[in-house]
C-alpha cells in the first residue's frame, strides 16, 4: 500500500495514485498527500488504477479530503476504478459527490 502524487504540467490538476489496499493504514499518508495542495489546482483526482481494495475507512478519507480541500472550490474525480471498487462507491452514493470515471 503506497501513495504517490503529481501535478499536471499546468498545475491545474492534482493526482493521488493509490496502490494496493486503500484502508486505515493509509490515513496519515493520504491526509498528508493533499495537505499542501497548491492554490492553482482546480481538480483533485484519485487514481485507483493499481488499487486492489477499499474499505469504509477509505470512504471516510475521501469524504474528509473533499471537506478539507473545499467543497465547491475544486472538482473531485475518482478514476480508473475496478468494477468491484466502482460498485462500492456507487452503493455508498459517492457518484453524487464525486465524478467517477
Amino acid at each position: 500500500m503506497t501513495l504517490s502524487t503529481e501535478y499536471s504540467n499546468d498545475n491545474k490538476q492534482f493526482v493521488i495514485h493509490v496502490k494496493g489496499k486503500f484502508d486505515f493504514g493509509l490515513v496519515q499518508q493520504f491526509r498528508q498527500s493533499y495537505a499542501e495542495l497548491k492554490d492553482g489546482a482546480e481538480t483533485v483526482v484519485v487514481d485507483f488504477r493499481e488499487t486492489e481494495y477499499i474499505d469504509s475507512c477509505a470512504l471516510g478519507m475521501l469524504l474528509n479530503m473533499r471537506k478539507s480541500v473545499g467543497v465547491g472550490e475544486k472538482n473531485f474525480h475518482l478514476v480508473n476504478c475496478r468494477p468491484e471498487i466502482r460498485n462500492i462507491l456507487e452503493i455508498a452514493r459517492f457518484d453524487k459527490l464525486f465524478h467517477i470515471d
